[in-house]
């Protein structure tokens, strides 16, 4: 396997602009139609493929598992102390963050996966695992991390998390057989853990999303009723209202 980030002459935590930056500056070096040298050709369509591997986050993220899997594999076979974990620890961005969650739920560090997803979607605005793996990836490992964050009471950010593999199952089909269990688990936490665990504004959030993840008539005039409870708690009558009619039309 070649060294991607060797041969853009960047860091492995180098950025996307800092890619861009030195694939630029060397293109313009190595160009066939450019460069003063005899015949640069090959050493440009390795720059190309390099460049086209790290600039694509799924790409670079497949690149990353195997290259820092090598880097470990020989640091222990020379005797030498690289640890992939260490290496993710130090770097505080949002992919190695990322990465550095679905690590330690792989290798019995449950508490420090849910842990860290936790503090990350609380201090970072926006931030989502999916963007940093594979489609696949992010399904499996983040049903594993929903079925942990359930075990810890952490039911909202579960259902975040099952959320988006819902919509991601409905788009394109991976889970098939098993998706009933996703759904499973979804419908138990909004239906018997959500309410008194969190706040009815959260409650609510989860609730509104579920109407449109197609869990069935029974399933919304449910969600529905227990929307007009929270609703009236909080003092909105008018909505409460208009919810258990919506409930009430369902359910007949």
């Amino acid at each position: 396997m070649e060294d991607c980030y060797g041969i853009l002459g960047v860091r492995p935590d180098a950025t996307a602009a800092e890619i861009r930056r030195a694939y630029r500056a060397k293109a313009k070096r190595l160009h066939p139609d450019a460069s003063r040298r005899e015949d640069t050709t090959r050493e440009f369509q390795r720059l190309v493929r390099a460049y086209e591997t790290l600039s694509d986050a799924r790409q670079r993220s497949l690149f990353d598992e195997a290259y820092f899997t090598r880097r470990h594999t020989h640091a222990r076979h020379s005797g030498s102390s690289f640890d992939y974990r260490t290496w993710l620890l130090a770097r505080q961005d949002e992919e190695s963050r990322a990465k550095l969650i679905f690590f330690d739920l792989m290798h019995g560090r449950e508490d420090d996966a849910v842990a860290e997803f936790t503090r990350m979607s609380m201090t970072r605005a926006g931030f989502r695992l999916a963007k940093w793996f594979t489609r696949e990836d992010f399904m499996d490992y983040g049903f594993i991390l929903a079925e942990e964050l359930v075990l810890r009471g952490a039911y909202y950010d579960a259902f975040v998390l099952l959320e988006q593999i819902i919509r991601m199952e409905r788009r394109y089909e991976y889970f098939r057989l098993f998706f009933p269990e996703v759904m499973d688990l979804a419908r138990d936490l909004l239906r018997h853990r959500m309410e008194g665990s969190v706040n009815d504004e959260l409650a609510l959030d989860s609730w509104e999303r579920a109407l449109e993840l197609g869990f069935g008539s029974r399933d919304d005039a449910f969600f529905l009723r227990k929307m007009g409870g929270a609703y009236r708690r909080l003092g909105d009558e008018r909505t409460a209202r208009q919810c258990e009619e919506a409930a009430v039309r369902l359910a007949g």
